[in-house]
């Protein structure tokens, strides 16, 4: 059943990674490749672990592998050295159908912004690379999460801190996530989420909680916008 939602809102929120690019599969063959570098037994599906996961579960993470604390900031330098190098030889992709809903957006003077835990640099050079810049308003990204001293998701902090610059009711806005720990903080900000998983599926607890689940952005807005 086909369910308009072009009405219903005035503005989008979109996470970034794995939702309008496929860089979780670059991190995790980063994650992978600077393991190896370092000589670190980490296993190679290692990184599903974290791919939206809580602070907590990412510090954990770190303990497990990393006892000395100068190789883990090795491991994640290196890392962010590998996506940074592979981001500029063009091994980024946009995921399926992101540039046309982002035109179709525009069109309809819809406001688009990003509430990303990327750092601000990712995300510009991301944004940059693609030429999509134009399409948002503006982004919430790591740095100013650490500088508020807000909570990560799933807590609603970046959410409602979005909310708030928009100037908008929540029934005005929704969401697109691609992890379930998105979907818990945009549903504990009130606020409606359509999912569209990326490298973990969906989960009970995740179609339970998501306004919308569907495959990719076509399929969104063929059968809902």
């Amino acid at each position: 059943m086909k369910t308009n939602l072009n009405k219903t809102f005035k503005a989008v929120i979109f996470d970034l990674d794995g939702l309008l690019v496929d860089s979780e599969r670059l991190y995790w063959r980063a994650n992978i490749q600077a393991a190896q570098e370092l000589k670190t037994p980490i296993p190679r599906d290692a990184y599903l672990e974290i791919v939206g996961a809580s602070p907590e579960k990412v510090a954990e993470f770190y303990h497990n592998f990393f006892a000395d604390e100068s190789l883990k900031d090795k491991f994640i330098s290196r890392t962010n050295e590998l996506f940074s190098l592979w981001l500029a030889e063009g091994q980024l992709h946009l995921k399926k159908g992101v540039l046309q809903f982002l035109q179709k957006l525009k069109k309809d003077q819809k406001k688009c912004i990003i509430a990303s835990s990327n750092t601000k640099e990712v995300i510009e050079q991301i944004l940059q690379k693609f030429h999509i810049e134009n399409y948002f308003d503006f982004f919430i990204c790591y740095d100013d999460v650490k500088q508020a001293r807000l909570q990560a998701k799933p807590a609603p902090d970046i959410y409602l801190d979005a909310v708030k610059r928009l100037d908008m009711q929540c029934d005005e806005l929704i969401v697109f996530e691609d992890t379930g720990i998105g979907v818990e903080a945009a549903q504990k900000a009130g606020l409606r989420c359509v999912m569209i998983p990326d490298l973990k599926p969906a989960t009970i607890q995740d179609k339970k909680l998501a306004y919308l689940i569907c495959n990719n952005f076509l399929e969104f807005s063929k059968n809902n916008y």
